[in-house]
Formats: structure tokens, C-alpha cells, sequence
């Protein structure tokens, strides 16, 4: 194309999604030596939407439309053309340089009223979507075959004036609304997560491994009411770990093993492990429970760190000391960093996920710290919340989609 002057022209084509369509549209276009400027598709239910913008010359541009025009006819589909002057794309590629985010919603139900809420929001922000997507399968109109969770992806671009109020205000609707809403800046380390670190007790498994010895022990409630103040925040965790841990002398170690094989595992983390692994994640449990229960997850689901405390054992019986440095907060924070060091990662592909007090710590450090079905302290304090569906919705707040991941290979 020699010509001084150019036309820019954008085509939006509508109809039956067909193969062969693009390929036919963009042959004229290549036939005519114009030149691509963007092209964008999106398909629902066997209806497609392309959009074309291109460049040519005055001398070619009525040939183009017209042979478009032919063609359209021919294959049964709507086409329109827009004209686009050179001041108006100049503007459009400023407007790449703003930010881009990613909004993800999460929930057993996903109504017409949540994306109502969320798109105002996002539009009273004079925030741009630039797509959405479906994360999850398609539903089904029996209610009985549903899956048990859905997830739907928005691409946002624009300049926020003030991030935190923004996800702020998600927030509130996700409390309102029974759906877990996740708001993170869209860039290359989202795109790069390598590491979870995961706590265990009722993050893993839905109880407190603490509270099940002290049960065997005799001295539950004292325990109980310990760990319940220490995961709101309320005593210092290493104190609190102290007093528990004195509690439980004389018990016999073989109760480890029953509790063990029995513990409760959270919804959602068979099929998240397996996930996960399959698309090559390293995982860690950083728990200020005990390593007797994360080995035991370990072996389970192949996790491929296990960090916690050591109970000391003499004659076959807990002492009601422990061996070596208390995994507190602060502990997980930097367990999380070293980790990070030995995979020769940033930590800004790094993800933690939590419940306690404890855990705010590692979720504020990492590149994505998600409180799950969390304290009201932490979920206070934490940027992401997941509260409505299991642990393996955490794979949404990672952008992986159901069709990609569960395909058989």
C-alpha cells in the first residue's frame, strides 16, 4: 500500500457462526493488500459477533466493501461498515496505555441482578469492558444437573482514581449477594502465578486439628476457646499455640493416626489439586497446625511442600511441648518468601490462601492472598474473598477455564 492517503474502516459482521466465515472475510481483505489494524471474535450459542478494522487506500476501499457486501449475502450474515478518521484510532491506541483488570465472579449462582450490580459499578468508574467470558460450563436448564458452582471473567481497561474504594465497593456487593467477587490488576505476573501456599486447619480440612486431640485428651473445651480467640485475632498466636500445645501431655500419638485418616476434607480440593498440578503449580502447606497432618495431606494429594509444627513425643505419648521455631504469622510470611527464593520466582507469582488471623501476614505479601470462608478480621483486611463455594474456586481467580483444564486428553 504506496498510496499517501488511507481510509480506515471498521466492519462488524453478525449471524450463524460457520466454518470457513473469517477465513473468507479476511481473504477478500488479503486479496486487496489491506492491512489489518484489529480483529476480534466472541461466539455465544452458535451466534457470532467479528469486528474488522483495517487500513487501505480510497482507490481499493469501494472494491473491498463491495466484494464484503457479495459475500455476506452469499454466506447468509450481516455485515456493516464504519468509517474511522486517523484522529479517532490515534485516540483509541492512547487509550491501550491505561490499566487493565481482571473482575471475576464466583458463585454457586450467578444472577442477572449480580452483573447488573458489578457492570454499574464498573461503568460509574468510567472503566471500559473490553470482554467477558464464561469460566464454567454451560448450563443446563435441569436444575438437578447443574454444576455446583458458576464463574463468569470481565476485561476492564481504564484509570482508576481510586483503586481500594473501587474494591471496596466490590466487596460490598460480593457480602450482599452470596458471590465471591475477585478484582487484580491484569499483567504478567497474573499470568505467571507459579506457587499456592495453602494454610491447613479449616482452610483444607473444615476443622481445627488442635481442637480434635484435645477432644481425644479430655480438655476440649479449654482448647476450643483458645484457638477461637487466637483466629480472631484477639491473643498472639505463639502464646495461644503454647497453651494448647501444654494441654495435650499424656495423650497417646496413636490418636494422630485415627484423626488423620479421618479428617474432613474442604469442598473443592481433590479437583483443584489435580488441576493445578496438570497445569504445573507448586503447592505448599503453611500451617500453624502440625506436620504429622500436612505429611498426611501430602502423601494425599501431592503437595509438594509441607511446613507446620513439630509435637514432641516421649514413650509413645505427647510431652505438651513442641520441637523447633513456631509457624506463626509472621513465620508463614517468610516461609512464603523463601519458597519463592528457591523457585527462582517473584513473589508476585506467588498466591496464599487462609482463614485466620495468621494468615494475613503471608496473604498481604503474596501476589494474590485469598481468605477462604474466612474470620471477619481477616476477610476485612484481605483484597480477595472466597466465601460462597469450595477451595477449587480459587481456580477462577486464576483465570483457568473449565474447558481448558478438564478436557480429556
Amino acid at each position: 500500500m504506496k498510496s499517501d492517503k488511507i481510509e480506515i474502516i471498521q466492519i462488524n459482521i453478525s449471524g450463524e457462526d460457520k466454518p470457513g466465515l473469517t477465513s473468507s472475510l479476511t481473504g477478500i481483505l488479503a486479496h486487496h493488500d489491506a492491512f489489518i489494524l484489529d480483529i476480534g471474535q466472541s461466539n455465544i450459542h452458535q451466534s457470532l459477533t467479528l469486528g474488522i478494522l483495517f487500513m487501505t487506500t480510497p482507490e481499493r476501499s469501494g472494491q473491498i466493501m463491495k466484494e464484503l457486501l457479495f459475500k455476506a449475502s452469499e454466506m447468509n450474515i450481516t455485515i456493516r461498515f464504519e468509517p474511522v478518521t486517523e484522529e479517532q484510532y490515534r485516540h483509541w491506541v492512547t487509550g491501550q496505555g491505561k490499566h487493565r483488570y481482571i473482575v471475576t465472579l464466583v458463585g454457586r449462582r450467578i444472577t442477572a441482578e449480580h452483573i447488573s450490580r458489578v457492570t454499574k459499578l464498573i461503568s460509574d468508574e468510567d472503566l471500559n469492558i473490553d470482554a467477558m467470558n464464561r469460566l464454567t460450563g454451560r448450563m443446563p436448564l435441569d436444575e438437578d444437573e447443574r454444576a455446583p458452582k458458576t464463574s463468569i471473567e470481565f476485561s476492564v481497561r481504564g484509570n482508576l482514581s481510586d483503586k481500594a474504594r473501587f474494591q471496596n465497593e466490590l466487596m460490598k456487593i460480593a457480602n450482599s449477594s452470596e458471590i465471591d467477587i475477585s478484582f487484580q490488576r491484569d499483567g504478567i505476573f497474573r499470568r505467571s502465578r507459579r506457587l499456592i501456599c495453602f494454610d491447613m486447619d479449616s482452610t483444607l480440612i473444615t476443622t481445627e486439628v488442635i481442637d480434635e486431640l484435645a477432644e481425644r485428651a479430655g480438655v476440649g473445651n479449654e482448647v476450643k476457646q483458645i484457638t477461637e480467640r487466637a483466629m480472631r485475632g484477639e491473643i498472639d498466636f505463639r502464646e495461644s499455640f503454647t497453651e494448647r500445645v501444654a494441654l495435650l501431655k499424656g495423650l497417646d500419638v496413636s490418636v494422630m493416626e485415627e484423626i488423620a485418616e479421618n479428617l474432613p476434607i474442604t469442598e473443592g480440593v481433590d479437583r483443584m489439586m489435580t488441576i493445578l498440578k496438570r497445569v504445573g503449580y507448586k503447592t505448599a502447606i503453611l500451617s500453624g497446625g502440625f506436620t504429622y497432618f500436612g505429611n498426611y495431606l501430602k502423601r494425599r494429594f501431592g503437595f509438594d511442600y509441607v511446613y507446620a509444627n513439630e509435637l514432641e513425643v516421649e514413650d509413645g505419648k505427647l510431652t505438651g511441648r513442641y520441637v523447633g521455631q513456631v509457624v506463626d504469622g509472621p513465620r508463614k510470611a517468610e516461609l512464603l518468601r523463601l519458597l519463592c527464593q528457591f523457585e527462582n520466582i517473584d513473589i508476585q507469582q506467588s498466591v496464599a490462601v487462609g482463614d485466620g488471623a495468621n494468615d494475613l501476614p503471608m496473604l498481604n505479601i503474596a501476589g494474590l492472598g485469598i481468605a477462604f470462608h474466612a474470620k471477619p478480621k481477616v476477610r476485612a483486611n484481605a483484597s480477595q474473598a472466597i466465601s460462597t463455594v469450595g477451595l477449587d474456586g480459587i481456580l477462577y481467580f486464576l483465570g483457568l477455564k473449565d474447558s481448558w483444564v478438564e478436557a480429556k486428553r
